[in-house]
Protein backbone atom coordinates (compact mmCIF):
# COMPACT_ATOMS: atom_id res chain seq x y z
CA UNK A 1 0.00 0.00 0.00
CA UNK A 2 1.34 3.30 -0.93
CA UNK A 3 1.99 5.99 1.40
CA UNK A 4 -0.80 8.28 0.65
CA UNK A 5 -3.43 6.00 0.93
CA UNK A 6 -1.62 4.70 4.39
CA UNK A 7 -2.11 8.53 5.53
CA UNK A 8 -5.94 8.53 4.39
CA UNK A 9 -5.95 5.55 6.58
CA UNK A 10 -4.50 7.63 9.51
CA UNK A 11 -7.21 10.11 8.73
CA UNK A 12 -10.08 8.02 8.85
CA UNK A 13 -8.58 6.52 12.06
CA UNK A 14 -8.96 2.68 10.75
CA UNK A 15 -6.72 0.35 9.26
CA UNK A 16 -7.68 -2.10 6.85
CA UNK A 17 -7.15 -5.48 6.48
CA UNK A 18 -8.32 -6.07 3.07
CA UNK A 19 -6.16 -2.83 1.39
CA UNK A 20 -7.65 -3.44 -2.35
CA UNK A 21 -10.90 -2.55 -0.67
CA UNK A 22 -9.53 1.19 -0.20
CA UNK A 23 -8.02 1.28 -3.39
CA UNK A 24 -11.48 0.40 -5.32
CA UNK A 25 -12.89 2.85 -2.84
CA UNK A 26 -11.13 5.98 -3.78
CA UNK A 27 -11.20 4.55 -7.91
CA UNK A 28 -12.96 6.65 -10.38
CA UNK A 29 -14.91 4.63 -13.17
CA UNK A 30 -13.18 6.67 -15.70
CA UNK A 31 -9.63 5.26 -13.98
CA UNK A 32 -9.95 1.31 -14.23
CA UNK A 33 -11.96 -1.39 -12.53
CA UNK A 34 -13.15 -2.33 -10.26
CA UNK A 35 -14.33 1.06 -9.70
CA UNK A 36 -16.08 2.33 -6.34
CA UNK A 37 -19.52 2.72 -7.74
CA UNK A 38 -20.69 -0.70 -6.18
CA UNK A 39 -18.77 0.32 -2.92
CA UNK A 40 -21.12 3.18 -3.16
CA UNK A 41 -23.77 1.88 -3.64
CA UNK A 42 -23.13 0.03 0.13
CA UNK A 43 -22.21 3.03 1.68
CA UNK A 44 -24.95 5.12 1.29
CA UNK A 45 -26.97 2.40 2.91
CA UNK A 46 -24.81 2.49 6.16
CA UNK A 47 -24.50 6.33 6.29
CA UNK A 48 -28.36 6.83 6.01
CA UNK A 49 -28.89 4.13 8.92
CA UNK A 50 -26.61 5.55 10.74
CA UNK A 51 -27.39 9.31 10.42
CA UNK A 52 -30.83 8.24 11.41
CA UNK A 53 -30.08 6.20 14.36
CA UNK A 54 -27.55 9.12 15.84
CA UNK A 55 -30.76 11.39 14.72
CA UNK A 56 -32.99 8.90 16.74
CA UNK A 57 -30.68 9.03 19.98
CA UNK A 58 -29.86 12.78 19.86
CA UNK A 59 -33.37 14.17 19.90
CA UNK A 60 -35.61 12.06 21.67
CA UNK A 61 -38.63 14.20 21.15
CA UNK A 62 -38.51 14.86 17.39
CA UNK A 63 -41.34 13.59 15.15
CA UNK A 64 -40.33 11.42 12.62
CA UNK A 65 -40.44 14.38 10.06
CA UNK A 66 -37.81 16.58 11.47
CA UNK A 67 -35.65 13.73 11.66
CA UNK A 68 -36.44 12.90 8.17
CA UNK A 69 -35.29 16.13 7.30
CA UNK A 70 -32.40 16.49 9.39
CA UNK A 71 -31.21 13.38 7.94
CA UNK A 72 -32.00 14.35 4.56
CA UNK A 73 -29.41 17.57 5.32
CA UNK A 74 -26.58 15.48 6.79
CA UNK A 75 -26.33 12.30 3.71
CA UNK A 76 -26.52 14.93 1.14
CA UNK A 77 -24.03 15.51 -1.87
CA UNK A 78 -22.64 18.85 -0.04
CA UNK A 79 -22.55 17.34 3.77
CA UNK A 80 -20.39 14.90 2.29
CA UNK A 81 -18.49 17.29 0.14
CA UNK A 82 -17.26 18.83 2.99
CA UNK A 83 -16.52 15.57 4.86
CA UNK A 84 -14.36 14.57 2.39
CA UNK A 85 -12.90 18.06 2.04
CA UNK A 86 -12.16 17.80 5.61
CA UNK A 87 -10.62 14.58 4.81
CA UNK A 88 -8.27 15.76 1.97
CA UNK A 89 -10.26 13.54 -0.22
CA UNK A 90 -8.92 14.63 -3.58
CA UNK A 91 -5.30 14.07 -3.09
CA UNK A 92 -6.23 10.25 -3.36
CA UNK A 93 -8.68 9.87 -5.87
CA UNK A 94 -7.79 7.62 -8.67
CA UNK A 95 -9.28 9.09 -12.09
CA UNK A 96 -8.34 8.71 -15.65
CA UNK A 97 -6.62 11.39 -17.95
CA UNK A 98 -9.63 13.22 -18.64
CA UNK A 99 -10.95 13.58 -15.12
CA UNK A 100 -7.59 14.58 -14.15
CA UNK A 101 -7.12 17.29 -16.92
CA UNK A 102 -11.24 18.64 -15.86
CA UNK A 103 -10.33 18.68 -12.10
CA UNK A 104 -12.11 15.83 -11.08
CA UNK A 105 -10.05 15.43 -7.98
CA UNK A 106 -12.14 18.90 -6.73
CA UNK A 107 -15.49 17.87 -8.10
CA UNK A 108 -17.94 17.49 -5.25
CA UNK A 109 -19.75 14.53 -6.72
CA UNK A 110 -17.19 12.54 -7.27
CA UNK A 111 -15.45 13.58 -3.61
CA UNK A 112 -19.66 12.85 -2.55
CA UNK A 113 -19.31 9.18 -3.82
CA UNK A 114 -16.08 8.59 -2.69
CA UNK A 115 -16.92 8.96 0.98
CA UNK A 116 -19.97 6.88 0.67
CA UNK A 117 -17.35 4.36 -1.06
CA UNK A 118 -14.84 4.20 1.92
CA UNK A 119 -18.09 3.81 4.38
CA UNK A 120 -18.98 0.86 2.21
CA UNK A 121 -15.35 -0.40 2.15
CA UNK A 122 -15.28 -0.27 6.07
CA UNK A 123 -17.96 -2.38 6.59
CA UNK A 124 -17.02 -4.88 4.42
CA UNK A 125 -13.39 -5.44 5.35
CA UNK A 126 -14.81 -5.01 9.04
CA UNK A 127 -18.20 -4.64 10.62
CA UNK A 128 -21.56 -2.83 10.77
CA UNK A 129 -20.33 -1.40 14.26
CA UNK A 130 -16.85 -0.03 13.07
CA UNK A 131 -18.51 1.87 9.75
CA UNK A 132 -21.24 3.35 12.15
CA UNK A 133 -18.40 4.20 14.15
CA UNK A 134 -16.56 5.61 11.04
CA UNK A 135 -19.61 7.43 10.00
CA UNK A 136 -20.26 9.14 13.56
CA UNK A 137 -16.80 10.32 13.52
CA UNK A 138 -17.52 12.30 10.08
CA UNK A 139 -21.03 13.92 11.47
CA UNK A 140 -19.94 14.46 14.91
CA UNK A 141 -19.43 18.32 14.13
CA UNK A 142 -22.39 18.79 12.42
CA UNK A 143 -25.08 16.76 14.25
CA UNK A 144 -23.48 18.84 17.71
CA UNK A 145 -24.41 21.98 15.68
CA UNK A 146 -27.81 21.14 15.01
CA UNK A 147 -29.83 23.32 17.61
CA UNK A 148 -34.00 22.41 16.90
CA UNK A 149 -35.82 25.54 15.58
CA UNK A 150 -32.38 27.01 14.00
CA UNK A 151 -31.44 26.78 10.40
CA UNK A 152 -30.77 23.27 9.41
CA UNK A 153 -27.64 24.13 6.89
CA UNK A 154 -24.79 24.61 8.98
CA UNK A 155 -22.55 27.80 8.99
CA UNK A 156 -20.35 27.42 6.24
CA UNK A 157 -23.12 26.42 3.60
CA UNK A 158 -25.16 29.16 4.82
CA UNK A 159 -22.19 31.86 4.60
CA UNK A 160 -21.64 30.05 0.82
CA UNK A 161 -25.08 30.57 -0.20
CA UNK A 162 -24.90 33.75 0.98
CA UNK A 163 -21.78 35.16 -0.98
CA UNK A 164 -23.01 33.28 -3.88
CA UNK A 165 -26.13 34.95 -4.33
CA UNK A 166 -23.97 38.27 -4.27
CA UNK A 167 -21.72 36.92 -7.24
CA UNK A 168 -18.81 36.92 -5.44
CA UNK A 169 -16.26 34.60 -4.47
CA UNK A 170 -16.07 31.92 -2.45
CA UNK A 171 -14.77 32.06 1.55
CA UNK A 172 -11.67 31.29 1.70
CA UNK A 173 -10.48 28.87 5.02
CA UNK A 174 -6.75 29.19 5.94
CA UNK A 175 -5.07 26.92 9.53
CA UNK A 176 -3.62 29.51 11.76
CA UNK A 177 -2.38 27.23 14.06
CA UNK A 178 -3.03 23.18 15.73
CA UNK A 179 -1.83 22.87 19.63
CA UNK A 180 -2.13 19.75 21.51
CA UNK A 181 -1.40 15.75 21.27
CA UNK A 182 -3.46 14.05 17.78
CA UNK A 183 -5.99 12.73 20.61
CA UNK A 184 -6.86 16.15 22.14
CA UNK A 185 -5.97 18.65 19.07
CA UNK A 186 -7.36 22.69 19.37
CA UNK A 187 -7.49 24.45 15.61
CA UNK A 188 -7.74 28.08 14.75
CA UNK A 189 -8.87 28.89 11.58
CA UNK A 190 -9.32 32.23 9.54
CA UNK A 191 -12.25 32.95 7.17
CA UNK A 192 -11.31 35.36 4.38
CA UNK A 193 -14.12 36.90 2.67
CA UNK A 194 -11.97 38.96 -0.11
CA UNK A 195 -14.25 41.11 -1.55
CA UNK A 196 -15.39 42.76 1.84
CA UNK A 197 -11.71 42.33 2.97
CA UNK A 198 -13.42 40.30 6.02
CA UNK A 199 -11.57 38.15 7.95
CA UNK A 200 -12.99 36.29 11.26
CA UNK A 201 -11.95 32.84 13.20
CA UNK A 202 -13.23 30.20 14.57
CA UNK A 203 -11.35 27.68 17.12
CA UNK A 204 -12.45 24.23 18.04
CA UNK A 205 -11.27 20.50 18.48
CA UNK A 206 -11.40 20.05 14.79
CA UNK A 207 -10.33 21.66 11.64
CA UNK A 208 -14.37 21.40 10.27
CA UNK A 209 -15.82 22.78 13.72
CA UNK A 210 -12.99 25.64 14.39
CA UNK A 211 -14.30 26.19 10.27
CA UNK A 212 -17.85 26.23 11.43
CA UNK A 213 -17.50 28.73 13.86
CA UNK A 214 -14.71 31.41 11.70
CA UNK A 215 -17.89 30.85 9.19
CA UNK A 216 -20.47 31.84 12.09
CA UNK A 217 -18.61 34.73 13.24
CA UNK A 218 -18.47 35.76 9.44
CA UNK A 219 -22.31 35.79 9.36
CA UNK A 220 -23.16 37.80 12.51
CA UNK A 221 -20.71 40.21 11.01
CA UNK A 222 -22.67 39.67 7.43
CA UNK A 223 -26.45 39.95 8.99
CA UNK A 224 -25.49 43.00 11.08
CA UNK A 225 -24.27 45.53 8.82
Amino acid sequence: MNAPLKALETALQYQFKRTELLQTAVTHRSHSSPHNERLEFLGDSVLNCTAAHLLFLRFPQMPEGDLSRLRANLVNKDSLYRVATHLQLGNYLRLGEGELKSGGHQRPSILADACEAIIGAVYLDSSFDTAHALVARMLKDDIEAIIPGQPIKDPKTRLQELVQARHHTLPKYTMLGAQGQSHAQHFVVACDIDFLGLRTQGEGSSRRNAEQKAAEAALQLLEGR
